[in-house]
């Protein structure tokens, strides 16, 4: 049993966001569904709630509506990438229809906040020369999506 959950909520496309990120990552499964009852507030018969893995990270998603919260930067999912098939493939994917931010960050289209890095990234800013950080750093910082190998030719560089 996963002992923290992370519980996302979404005015009203729950069912849809889950869908999407269910589709954008192998080994991912929606789990649950619970539907409004009659006895509750809300409409009849439409989702409430999701209960899904991604990978095998359990995650919930409600229908809570836009009274109380909202997605905001402080909160996102890093999603840790070996190849540069893998940043690309996530990167389009999670963005379409959202909008692209600096250093790999992204907002996708439910206004959720991922990080897309290759773990190469965290390997190259703990290098213990200095003069190699600083470049890859300022490389870093003139991307969106992250190149690994703008990164690695910022580290080889005298």
């Amino acid at each position: 049993m996963q002992k923290i959950v992370p519980f996302l909520w979404f005015d009203d496309k729950a069912e849809e966001a889950v869908n999407f990120y269910v589709s954008v990552f192998e080994n991912s499964k929606i789990t649950s569904i619970t539907h409004y009852p009659e006895q509750v507030p809300g409409p009849k018969g439409k989702v409430i709630s999701l209960t899904f893995e991604l990978q095998g990270q359990e995650f919930m998603a409600l229908n809570g509506g836009p009274e109380v919260f909202a997605f905001s930067g402080a909160i996102s999912f890093f999603v840790k990438c070996k190849t540069q098939k893998e940043v690309d493939y996530f990167w389009e994917k999670l963005s379409e229809g959202g909008e692209k931010q600096q250093c790999g960050w992204l907002k996708d289209k439910y206004a959720l906040t991922w990080q897309v890095v290759p773990t190469v990234l965290g390997e190259l800013l703990n290098d213990s020369d200095p003069e190699k950080v600083k470049r890859v750093t300022e490389a870093m910082l003139r991307m969106k999506k992250i190149v690994i190998e703008e990164l690695e030719e910022a580290y080889r560089q005298r």
